[in-house]
């Protein structure tokens, strides 16, 4: 079977782009033909750590050597270790793990329902919080939904940073609301503190749970271990995955001491979740975001911004606006070594791994001020 007929074995939910990559250290993947590129994408800001890095790479190697899997009827050390450095960077919570963004956010939206006994949900035009069914309802964006409806019924959208719109879209069954700190999908547009204070303080009057989503903000991406650290706000429950376990699948529903309960036994379960080997790779993720990591985001985030014009974001989870469509920079881009997202039509996403160098980010820089000429 030639490479063509077994790419046509695979459903085509995604517009691939031609490349096949075969290997990645560090800032940089290789293909199928030997040519190398820097990853100012790192996954969809997931490799965070860069490609096999030593730390999480030796966590997963040591564990599965001892043990793949067990099933939730059971403990391993591993996911008590992991939601006890998650707890402890949070100020005090409880974990539960899944396997995937879109996973941690359906249990956030169960658990809202359930420990506040109201079946609401207020979201953000523009969000994105996955494609499964209760995810994509509060999904802001009706291009993504329009094929699947209907969807799961009681969510109303508030437009971002509009503290009036979103008032406006809660009410008395409003048991969740739900917000990103940094919209990645729709164009790097972050939440300012105004409004997310606002949120926190909506929630509060209404009896509803703050939730946010930091599939993709949290892991240092923003420059601090969760990105509300930023926004002066403690939520009440937190959303996980991309890059907590560097690249092996895992999402987590982090719940804060003051909002536990709502969870009893037989409310929610996955299999899969909790595997000690992404938990094993994942504490050492952990461990690795020391304050001089996320330091060196923030550092990086000021250069960046130095460099480019018209940057929007948090630390290293940022846009530049281009010219439509992105797509077309973003392929001139890849003729030229270096690979980056689009974030909409007008706009390249820079989401590289935490551990890019500063000359790598200034190799990557000068390639996109070309481009962006």
């Amino acid at each position: 079977m030639s490479v063509a007929q077994a790419q046509a074995r695979v459903l085509p939910t995604y517009a691939r782009e031609d490349v096949t990559f075969v290997r990645g250290e560090g800032s940089w993947l290789v293909d199928a033909d030997g040519r190398r590129y820097l990853d100012f994408v790192a996954g969809i800001a997931v490799v965070g750590l860069g490609h096999c890095h030593p730390a999480p790479l030796a966590a997963a190697q040591a564990q599965l050597e001892r043990l793949w899997h067990v099933s939730n009827l059971y403990w391993t050390e591993p996911m008590a270790q992991l939601a006890e450095r998650l707890s402890d960077r949070f100020g005090g919570a409880q974990a539960f793990f899944c396997n995937s963004g879109a996973e941690a956010v359906e249990a956030a939206l169960k658990y809202a329902r359930k420990a506040t006994g109201k079946p609401g949900v207020v979201a953000l035009e523009g969000s994105f919080h996955g494609r499964t069914l209760g995810a994509l309802a509060a999904t802001g964006q009706p291009a993504k939904r329009a094929a699947f409806t209907p969807l799961v019924p009681g969510v109303s959208f508030a437009r971002p940073n509009d503290a009036d719109s979103l008032a406006a879209a809660a009410g008395p069954d409003t048991g969740c609301i739900l917000v990103e700190p940094v919209q990645g999908e729709s164009g790097v547009h972050p939440a300012t503190p105004e409004f997310v204070a606002a949120a926190r303080e909506l929630a509060d009057e209404l009896g509803a749970l703050l939730v946010l989503d930091e599939v993709q903000t949290g892991m240092g991406r923003t420059g601090t271990f969760f990105a509300f650290e930023q926004l002066g706000v403690r939520p009440d429950v937190v959303t996980l995955a991309k890059g907590l376990a560097n690249g092996l699948p895992i999402g987590c529903l982090l719940v804060a001491d003051e909002a536990a309960g709502g969870f009893v036994p037989g409310d929610h379960a996955s299999t899969f979740g909790g595997n000690p080997v992404a938990c094993a790779a994942a504490v050492a993720v952990c461990d690795e975001l020391t304050e001089e990591r996320l330091a060196s985001v923030r550092a990086h985030e000021v250069f960046v911004r130095a460099s480019l014009p018209a940057v929007r974001g948090r630390g290293l989870l940022l846009a530049v606006e281009t010219e439509p469509p992105a797509a077309a920079a973003v392929a001139e881009c890849r003729e030229r070594g270096l690979l980056v997202g689009a974030a909409g039509e007008t706009a390249l996403r820079l989401t590289p791994p935490l551990t890019t160098t500063t000359e790598e980010l200034a190799q990557g820089v000068a390639i996109l001020e070309e481009v962006l000429a």
